[in-house]
């Protein structure tokens, strides 16, 4: 399924050379402010849009933002430098975004009859309010916003992989970590994720064409 949103693809590094981010958390360890608020620019936007497509809420999407930079900075010298800096942020936004959802405790939901079991416990499998904005990233057409709403209604562990494999373009070896599942798992669940989409949105249409003129 094609991307949904922009992202601006890593310059390509030869094997053996660190990634720069690397370098902006050893200054910023070293006391470097400048260098965090640096990363913060960089990641900020894309950690903003997977809470925001996680939670559909951009209320709270900004809070999340802002607690993640926050947490990531208190517990810094807990990332080893085994994975990119900006899985190490998504996998604590995602974390952040699942909790604030297990929190909300009087959204509007319309509650389907199974609940999904995911690592984090069972998830209503519910359909999220949607609140359009005209600064969001997707567009201002028809079905972009039957594909908004589409997105919002699929169940949040599905949610979660769909959002960083096809919204964020993350691999799905990146998407894996962030979310510590197995490969396999999160092959499983985009496919889900995607038929999905694909039986509501085919529904959607067969609706309209069905309904008279």
């Amino acid at each position: 399924m094609a991307s949904l949103s922009p992202t601006i693809a890593e310059p390509l590094l030869p094997p053996d050379e660190p990634h720069p981010d690397v370098e902006l958390v050893a200054r910023t360890r070293a006391g470097d402010n400048s260098a965090y608020e640096q990363l913060v620019k960089q990641y900020e936007r894309q950690i903003f849009r997977t809470a925001n497509h996680i939670t559909q809420n951009r209320e709270d999407a900004e809070d999340i933002t802002q607690d993640v930079f926050f947490k990531a900075f208190q517990k810094l010298d807990q990332f080893k430098g085994d994975s990119k800096f900006s899985t190490w942020l998504v996998r604590i936004a995602v974390n952040e975004s699942l909790m604030r959802l297990r929190k909300r405790k009087t959204s509007k939901t319309v509650s389907m009859d199974q609940d999904v079991q995911t690592e984090e416990g069972s998830i209503p499998r519910d359909f999220a309010e949607w609140r359009p904005n005209p600064e969001q990233i997707y567009s201002q057409s028809e079905l972009g916003d039957i594909l908004r709403k589409t997105i919002a209604g699929l169940p949040p562990g599905f949610r979660t992989v769909f959002t960083l494999r096809d919204i964020e373009n993350l691999s799905t070896e990146e998407t894996a970590e962030a979310l510590k599942l197995s490969v396999p798992a999160v092959k499983s669940r985009l496919l889900r994720a995607r038929l999905q989409l694909r039986e509501r949105l085919s529904r959607y249409f067969r609706q309209k064409n069905e309904a008279p003129k």
